[in-house]
């Protein structure tokens, strides 16, 4: 080609960190894998039978932009029932193809080039590519195990600048399992009203939580009119595929989203949004079961990781252990490409979560507890011979 035609942006961005490994798995055999969070249980049955029994009515033709008016209210019920929030489903709800794309819309409908981004690290992949690709600039918050790779009022201070417009608050965390609870969440609202920040709060773990019930940033007072909230059913009802997730705040924000989702997906799958109305009416006994047994493996996975000699941090939230092996003297890529290629179990590196994370490794326990199991043996006997 006489002239690049992948623009400068694209070719700046680092593919996934997790896809790499997610990718070389695919192609090896006997290799168990702790790298990918998604769900081992199925959907629900009463959720799958709802989507089969819209095929059935023939119930396959596009929905309004902003999605199912009957989904936005029960999205808005849930909402208000759960974590305390109000939110009209006819202009404060809009319904996206994952929380991903709910992430990716925010960011392009606030964003003027330049503006920072502030992302507590380690987190979730997207936010700095997003960020970029909607002509913004990415700012690091580094977190450690120290505080709980808890986001604190100070750290956020100092990162600060007349150009900061948005904080990403992932939370409960991937890859950390980290939470904020109420008081973390004050602290840290004070200082965004002061500098009048958006935030575009990732909750899409909220339901994965043990021993406290999640809160969101959006109910403190002042709140609500700032905060994007973003969550979706993928993790906390097994419903990865069928990519859905929604975003509500305030109408104007949600109008500017909803001109993009407009002209760029027009609507998501008409199926997945009838099923996703049955999973908010009568799927919390699932959800309430399927954290209880998050909750076993949790327990598990850190005791087994400690009982190797490696610190491991205890998550509060979402499905993701964050063990340190700093003590091996291997970088985190190091670590993961010789226990991929020693004992074919693959694990994510903590730098693919940012450059904090280095000297950390994240393991998904969203595995049954025989897969989860046969890895840490393996990983076991990895940590073992390189101490010998």
């Amino acid at each position: 080609m006489s002239k690049p035609w992948v623009n400068s942006k694209v070719q700046s961005l680092h593919p996934s960190g997790i896809r790499k490994f997610f990718d070389i798995v695919a192609q090896m055999e006997d290799v168990v894998s702790l790298g990918v969070g998604e769900p081992d249980f199925l959907t629900p049955w009463h959720v799958r039978e709802e989507g089969i029994y819209t095929l059935e009515k023939g119930l396959t033709t596009y929905t309004s932009n902003s999605g199912l008016l009957e989904l936005r209210q029960e999205v808005s019920r849930y909402l208000a029932e759960q974590y305390g929030l109000e939110y009209q489903a006819e202009d404060q709800v809009l319904i996206t193809i994952g929380a991903s794309e709910a992430i990716d819309l925010a960011m392009r409908t606030v964003l003027e080039p330049g503006d920072e981004v502030l992302i507590p690290e380690p987190s979730f992949v997207s936010y700095a590519p997003c960020a970029i690709l909607a002509g913004g600039v990415p700012v690091a918050v580094p977190t450690t195990e120290e505080t709980e790779f808890r986001l604190t009022g100070a750290d956020l201070e100092k990162t600060i600048t007349k150009k900061s417009k948005i904080l990403v608050l992932p939370f409960p965390n991937n890859p950390t399992g980290a939470i904020l609870e109420q008081a973390d969440l004050e602290q840290l609202a004070e200082v965004i009203r002061r500098h009048d920040l958006l935030v575009v709060s990732d909750e899409i773990y909220s339901e994965l939580t043990y021993g406290t019930k999640h809160v969101s940033i959006a109910s403190l007072p002042g709140m609500k009119n700032r905060t994007i909230v973003i969550n979706g059913f993928s993790k906390a009802f097994a419903m990865t595929g069928w990519r859905l997730g929604y975003a509500a705040g305030h109408p104007e924000i949600i109008a500017g989203m909803t001109k993009v989702h407009q002209f760029t997906i027009m609507c998501t799958p008409t199926i997945s949004q009838y099923a996703a109305v049955e999973a908010l009416r009568n799927g919390m006994e699932s959800v309430k079961m399927m954290r209880n047994e998050y909750d076993l493996r949790r327990k598990f996975v850190v005791h087994a990781f400690r009982k190797m000699g490696l610190d491991c941090f205890e998550p509060k939230g979402a499905f993701y252990v964050f063990p340190s092996i700093k003590s091996l003297g291997l970088s985190s890529e190091e670590f993961c490409n010789r226990l991929l290629a020693e004992e074919k179990v693959a694990v994510v590196p903590g730098t693919a979560f940012g450059r904090c994370g280095e000297g950390y490794i994240r393991c998904s326990y969203a595995y049954s507890l025989s897969n989860l199991e046969k890895a840490l043996v393996r990983i076991g006997r990895f940590v073992k011979r390189m101490r010998s």
